[in-house]
């Protein structure tokens, strides 16, 4: 008798997740047609098992659609994908340069250099432009690099506010820079405008592996963590402030230099 109602109630537990009615009901055909409307709709190519996200239309290079989160559709009209897009290329563009920097200066360095900070090289030598900075030194990298930024953003704002509102064709990222002439064409600005977008994420992915790997071991993205004979060679302090928030990492991590 146990062993019957055990059974009886797991088949009435499991018919709750079935996608149809377990029996025969007046509401079956309705029911059964929304079903099929559902699994007619167009899907997502990177997850196929959600649906599309209707905001994005493949239309921009690099979009395939993936936007699990939906936040394409939570914006309130297409403006804001371009802005989005904007976003996303000038952090790519950003860190395609921080990547190549961060590999570079293993390699080479400008005369001078060693003379103001040391060998400090990532977030140590941001540390110490910063402490020169401010402990009243003629040094002042940190605030030549926001004026220049700053003086970039401000004269490359109307564009972005232009794009945003609608009124210009032009494409968001596109600041007519193009010394080489790869858009010659239609066909060639879209692959290049493809590649860089590509490129782009997987800069961001690689200066943030590159910054905590400096974090967590104190060496250059340039030396692999495997590699003992260069551990003793290129391992150095990441600097106090990279040090205080990486305390509590230490604690749970074997020191590696």
């Amino acid at each position: 008798m146990l062993r019957t109602s055990v059974i009886a109630a797991s088949v009435v537990t499991a018919t709750a997740f079935l996608a149809g009615p377990a029996l025969p009901s007046a509401h079956a055909p309705a029911r059964s047609n929304a079903i099929s409307s559902m699994s007619m709709q167009a899907r997502s190519k990177p997850l196929p098992w959600l649906e599309a996200p209707p905001a994005l239309d493949g239309k921009m290079e690099g979009d395939v659609g993936f936007d699990p989160l939906w936040v394409s559709s939570m914006l309130p009209d297409a403006g804001w994908i371009k802005f989005l897009r904007e976003a996303e290329l000038k952090h790519g563009r950003v860190a395609m340069l921080a990547a190549t920097g961060a590999i570079v200066q293993d390699i080479f360095t400008f005369p001078g250099v060693d003379k103001v900070i040391g060998a400090a090289k990532m977030t140590s030598a941001h540390d110490k432009y910063l402490s020169l900075e401010i402990g009243g030194s003629k040094v002042a990298t940190m605030h030549q690099m926001l004026l220049w930024i700053g003086l970039l953003e401000i004269l490359s704002a109307p564009a972005i506010v232009q794009t945003f509102k609608g009124e210009t064709s032009r494409a968001p990222g596109d600041f007519g820079f193009d010394p080489l002439g790869f858009s010659k064409d239609a066909k060639s600005a879209s692959t290049y405008r493809l590649k860089e977008v590509k490129n782009g994420r997987l800069a961001m992915i690689g200066i943030g592996g590159m910054v905590h790997h400096y974090l967590l071991t104190g060496r250059d993205p340039s030396v692999p963590w495997w590699h003992p004979q260069l551990q003793v060679l290129r391992c150095h302090d990441v600097g106090p402030i990279a040090n205080y928030l990486m305390k509590p990492v230490g604690t749970i991590l074997p020191k590696m230099c």
